[in-house]
């Protein structure tokens, strides 16, 4: 049976009471800064703002967490409207004991770009963080050890083989098995919660790029894939969602006024998550897509493309928002480094219009019709999950007619997410 689950409704903006000062981290481009002095989070100052889980937590006097001794699963992505993170805002609430942190992929502060972390110190708080990607991927008996509360708060970017989805749903598990409450800051799905694209994992290739059977660009936010895996993974944890307000899920992450902080060290730009269901998708095959430049995820290419030839090929489709523009690059770091690769740039023109993973399929469709023997594509089925989307491709079927194989099970996952949905 499925635990209890609870879902903050806030009531009207008040003025938080008090006036001291909170150290808050500034944000800047490489990731560390002196801090400065903030006032507490005004809302009467922001009269249409979109408030992010912890913005209501920490509005509403954390009310919510009294009394509660806190796990905070976070990284430099958990922070309020003013940039103050959610590790400092829970250390000083005088009502929450907050106990130890726990980091998922790329650490802390986000800079990480590694097979393993370990655990470390937060050297402004003196507690323990336990990395979530490293020994182990699950919080441990001994990490979890004088805790009765997890509380998960990272910007996700809606794209299901992004892993900060499968920390969460690991971390559930865990909240389940020991017996503690789970409770999700919720935040705004930063490339939309509308478009729902691509194939829905195949049964079976379940793994942590792929923590459910969900498409690839799922349109949800963590908060309501919480309460997803919860229900249809029978969980059963104790579940409560501190939801956004003054969000809708036609909203991108520009229409919030909300700060934006790099998730990762290569998802730097709204663009370049908009990108990512679709190109992301083509990096386990022998392809850059862009790692060891300035544009991540905007770029493709290889050593054995012709940029010229593959831009003709991709324009010549017509895809719906967005040009191909052919160049030369060097990565300088990661796949190809040092090496000239031919390939395109990517311009998304109509954001509104585009579709990235109908476009990261078409671009896989082109590099089989093209270089069938340099182009590795069955790689592709590592983040792809979907062994008959593969076959398609690999037959080199037209692109609506390889679309069409997954859309029922599409539609399926629209039937099956509305159960879940917290915003309109």
């Amino acid at each position: 049976s499925i635990a209890r689950e609870e879902i903050t409704r806030a009531p009207a903006p008040t003025e938080p009471s008090g006036t001291n000062l909170l150290q808050a981290p500034c944000v800047s481009k490489g990731g560390e800064a002196p801090t400065l002095a903030v006032p507490p989070l005004s809302v009467s100052q922001l009269p249409q703002a979109v408030l992010t889980g912890i913005d209501v937590l920490q509005r509403d006097q954390f009310r919510q967490l009294a009394g509660r001794r806190v796990g905070l699963i976070t990284n430099h992505t958990g922070i309020n409207r003013r940039g103050v993170r959610t590790a400092t805002l829970l250390h000083q609430a005088p009502n929450v004991t907050l106990v130890a942190l726990f980091s998922p992929e790329h650490g802390p502060t986000g800079q990480l770009d590694q097979a393993q972390i370990q655990d470390m110190r937060d050297p402004e708080l003196g507690l323990p963080i336990f990395s979530l990607y490293g020994k182990t991927r699950k919080p441990t008996d001994a990490s979890l050890k004088g805790i009765d509360t997890l509380v998960f708060d990272i910007q996700d970017i809606g794209t299901r083989f992004y892993t900060y989805i499968s920390t969460m749903g690991l971390a559930m598990q865990a909240a389940a098995e020991h017996g503690l409450r789970f409770v999700v800051l919720d935040r705004p799905n930063p490339i939309n919660g509308v478009d729902v694209e691509g194939p829905v994992l195949d049964a079976g290739r379940e793994s942590f790029v792929g923590f459910h059977r969900i498409p690839v660009r799922h349109g949800m936010t963590a908060g309501e894939l919480a309460r997803m895996f919860n229900a249809e993974k029978r969980i059963g944890v104790d579940l409560r969602i501190i939801g956004v307000e003054g969000w809708r899920r036609s909203e991108s992450f520009d229409a919030t006024g909300l700060l934006w902080v790099n998730p990762s060290p290569n998802m730097r730009s709204l663009t370049e998550a908009l990108l990512y269901p679709g190109i992301g998708l083509l990096e386990t095959t022998n392809l850059s897509v862009g790692r060891g430049t300035d544009t991540p995820f905007e770029l493709i290419g290889a050593p054995w493309v012709d940029p010229g030839e593959l831009a003709r090929e991709l324009n010549a489709a017509r895809l719906p928002g967005v040009r191909f523009v052919p160049r030369y690059f060097t990565p300088t770091a990661s796949k190809y480094e040092g090496k000239r690769c031919g390939g395109v740039n990517i311009m998304v023109v109509d954001r509104r219009a585009f579709r990235p993973v109908r476009t990261g399929l078409a671009i896989a469709r082109t590099l089989r019709s093209l270089y069938p023997n340099q182009w590795e594509a069955e790689a592709l089925l590592r983040l792809l999950g979907h062994q008959e989307t593969l076959a398609a491709l690999l037959r080199l079927e037209p692109l609506d007619q390889i679309v069409s194989r997954y859309e029922a099970e599409r539609k399926d996952f629209l039937r099956r997410r509305k159960a879940f949905l917290l915003y309109r």
